[in-house]
This record gives structure tokens, sequence and C-alpha cells, in this order.
């Protein structure tokens, strides 16, 4: 059976119409929905992008042991780890890797390894590609970035779009290699609808037609902003165009994986091809206080989308699946579907059961971070002040031992607790009235870190509570 898996990088869940949105367009992705296993309750394990990648390839909650190396002084996907694409190649699949997303390839990044061939889509974000001064209004500079601008600065049709691009991209191997090879695994990564929010003027103007107010700072991802990550700054008017900005990333991104998804069915390759949609995580708009992502991982951000196509063939069920999963299962379910042995490193658990409708020993909870070995002194972003842990009633979010009382924006660092079925939105801390049920989910978090080895050094942070 081949194996396509597409990863949409900052892809909320709750804009997709088969997870309840009613005002934004995704008919491609909810078509491919209406035929697929959907997860409603799947949700982040290592935060943000890299570490998600990380945990894709690997099966592991890298998040407990490893960071992000931003200058590429180690790779991000280290030589000794066991990872799926050269567990795939052992057993004959010929292995591809089509991507936008520059963190994965620039530097020494190195989730190229194990693939059999890769095509990197050039110019997202602060890729060092083009070089022609960008011509754009100064307010355009500032909301967008230098870099980038540069980097687009070409771009006249949708089709230069990056997800254009990679979605056309991985059409064009599936047309030369769809009937080539005896089996392929196929990974799709694309950027979008990542920061900065900027689609085709006619995407935003679907969500927001009377907008007059030109480049909204919102839509900035600039390094070192003072106000990086809060809303504070925004008007009411501001955040509604920032969303109809993300919305129009969204039905943009929908409008090129539905491409690629009508592709695959040109080809006959739905007969015997497994293909899976997801992201890595989702982003703030204005909730919380926030914009973009955080390592205070709420519901908008470490709740994702998880769709996965099965063959008539294989059997497997479709309709909604109620289960706690995450990203770390996807690589020990390929392997199980590849008939491939699944190495003692793995901690995800195979979806195999779930997908066939068998009985599957769940989860009681869910583990979600940014990574736990220290704190990173020039993007807090990307470690851990908090750990959210999520069961099927319950979120916990709770704080460091040692973080300081506010993170980056002012929130203050203490213990939440929301019960999601009640409140969904998570704007009541019910910490001070229900202490025994965060006490009982801390009691198997530390469990859980504990079960996956993690060091004391870096355990001893989170066994006793802040401001308890």
């Amino acid at each position: 059976m081949n194996i396509i898996e597409i990863v949409s990088d900052t892809f909320r869940r709750d804009f997709l119409g088969c997870y309840g949105n009613n005002w934004i367009h995704t008919e491609n992705l909810d078509a491919f929905a209406r035929n697929s296993l959907v997860f409603d309750k799947a949700y982040v394990a290592s935060f943000p992008t890299i570490p998600h990648r990380r945990d894709l390839f690997t099966g592991r909650y890298t998040f407990s042991y490893s960071k992000w190396s931003q200058r590429g002084i180690i790779p991000n996907l280290p030589r000794d780890e066991v990872i799926l694409s050269q567990l795939l190649r052992q057993v004959g699949y010929t292995t591809m890797l089509i991507v936008d997303t520059y963190h994965m390839i620039r530097d020494t990044h190195g989730f190229d390894r194990g693939f059999d061939g890769w095509w990197w889509i050039r110019g997202q974000e602060h890729d060092r590609f083009m070089t022609n001064p960008s011509k754009d209004s100064k307010e355009r500079r500032e909301a967008m970035g230098t870099r980038y601008l540069q980097n687009v600065s070409m771009r006249r049709f949708e089709e230069d779009y990056f997800v254009a691009q990679t979605m056309n991209s991985a059409i064009k191997w599936l047309e030369l290699n769809y009937n080539q090879h005896k089996k392929f695994f196929l990974h799709v990564d694309t950027f979008d609808p990542h920061e900065p929010w900027d689609p085709p003027k006619w995407y935003a103007e679907m969500y927001d037609p009377e907008w007059e107010g030109g480049d909204v700072k919102g839509g900035a991802y600039i390094e070192g902003k003072a106000d990086l990550g809060s809303a504070n700054y925004l008007k009411e008017k501001e955040l509604k165009h920032l969303r109809a900005l993300y919305a129009g990333e969204v039905t943009m991104v929908d409008r090129w994986v539905g491409r690629l998804l009508q592709k695959i069915e040109d080809l006959g390759l739905f007969e015997n091809t497994m293909v899976i949609f997801t992201t890595d995580h989702g982003t703030f708009l204005g909730e919380h206080g926030y914009i973009r992502k955080s390592s205070h991982l709420y519901e908008e951000v470490a709740h994702i989308p998880l769709i996965i196509k099965m063959p008539d063939c294989f059997g497997g069920i479709r309709g909604r699946c109620n289960a706690l999963v995450q990203p770390t299962d996807l690589m020990p379910t390929f392997l199980d579907i590849a008939g491939a042995q699944c190495p003692g490193t793995v901690q995800g658990k195979s979806l195999v059961p779930l997908i066939k409708g068998k009985t599957y020993d769940e989860r009681e909870i869910v583990v979600s971070s940014a990574s736990l070995i220290d704190k990173d002194p020039i993007f807090s972003v990307l470690s851990a002040l908090r750990i959210t842990v999520t069961s099927k009633e319950w979120t916990f979010i709770m704080a460091r031992s040692d973080a300081p009382l506010k993170d980056e924006v002012g929130a203050k660092t203490e213990p939440e607790l929301y019960h999601l079925p009640t409140d969904p939105k998570q704007d009541h801390n019910l910490y001070d009235e229900k202490k025994g049920v965060a006490q009982e989910l801390h009691g198997k978090m530390v469990h859980f870190l504990e079960s996956i080895g993690t060091k004391e050094a870096v355990l001893q942070h989170w066994r006793e509570f802040k401001n308890n």
C-alpha cells in the first residue's frame, strides 16, 4: 500500500467545515473527510514546527529530551534517531519529500535524511533566497518583513504562491511516479497557512470585503518585535481583518490541496493508497489575548485536525473517531500498514486497530508541550513555561515551578483547569474549585513523563505546582 502524508502548517482545526466551521470555504477537505476517518480528539505532542516534525519522523515525544537548534549547531533530526523514511525504505518503499517548510531543510536540520529524493520549494519566511530590493510600502514591509517580501517579489499569479507550488510539485511527482514503484511514501509539507497571512486579495475580500485599513500589524512575523504574540495592540476591526486574512489562507490551502486530491483520484491511487491530512498546531487570532502561536497551549493551538482515508480494499471504517491520539502515533501506524517492524524507540501507538474499528487500548490523557529541557532566552515560544494535559473531559495547563510570574505577553503563569464539554473556549478557570481533578491529571502527567524516560533534571520542574 502507498502512503501519502499531507502536512499543512498552522492549520486551525475549527476553521474546517468537517470540524464544525460554518463560515469558511473548505469544500475540498470537507469532501475528503466525508470518505475518511476523522479524528475528533487529535492533539499536538511536541510544539511548534520542527519539534512536531521530529515526532512525526521518529514516533517519539521529543519535547522531553531535545530542543530546536536555531543556528544549525546540531541537526534538528539527529543522526542517532531511528526514522520513518529509512525504515520504510528497508521494506521496499520509494520515499519522497516535497517541502516548502524551509526550516526542515536549511542549515543542518536534516529532515531529508532517508528519502530517496526531495524537492524544496524556496522562499518561505526568512529563507535566504531572493536579493532584489522590495518595492513594497513601509507599512507592508513592517507588516510582512523585508526578507519575505524580497522572496515573493516575483509572484504574479495564484499559482506562484507557495502552497500552489508545493501541491503542483506533488502532482508532477505523482504523474511521473504513480505506477513506477512497487510502493511509495510521499510526504508533502506546506508552510501555509502559517503567517505572515498574505493570501491573494480575492480570498481576503471573501471574508472582509469592506476592509480599507491597509496592512494589519498582526499579519507580521517579525523576530524581536516587542509585542510579538500579543493581541492587545490591535483594534477589533483589525482583529476581524486578521481573521479574514487567515481564513483566506485556509481557503487557498483547501483549493490547492484539493487539486492534489483530485490528481490522486485521477491516477487511481485511492484504490491502493493511504492518504492523511493533518497539521502541526493551530494559532491564536485574538483568543486569550494572543495572536500567532504561543507555548500557552490552549485548544486553538493544541487541538489539531487529523483525517485518514484508507483504500476500500483495506476494510477500514469511515466516520468519526473519539479516541485521544497524537502525531507520535502516525509513524507506528505507517510501519504497521507497511508490514515493517516497529523499533523499540517508538513511543506512539499504531492507529490501525482504530482504523479497522477494532478494540483499542485508549489513553486517558495526552500531553502537549514545547521543549522541556531548558528555557530559550531568545524566543520563549520554543521552550515550555507550561505543559497542557488533556483528557476527554478536562484540560489542565500547569506552569513550570520556576516560571516567571508572567509570560512574554503578560499572561499569568498559574495553574488552569477547564471543563471542555461545558467550556470549549476555555474561558472559565476551575482550578480553585476543582483542585482534585487537577491533581489527578498532574499525577497522570508525571507518570507519563516518567514512562517515556524523561530525565529527573527535567522532570523536577514539573513535579510540583507553581502558585498552588
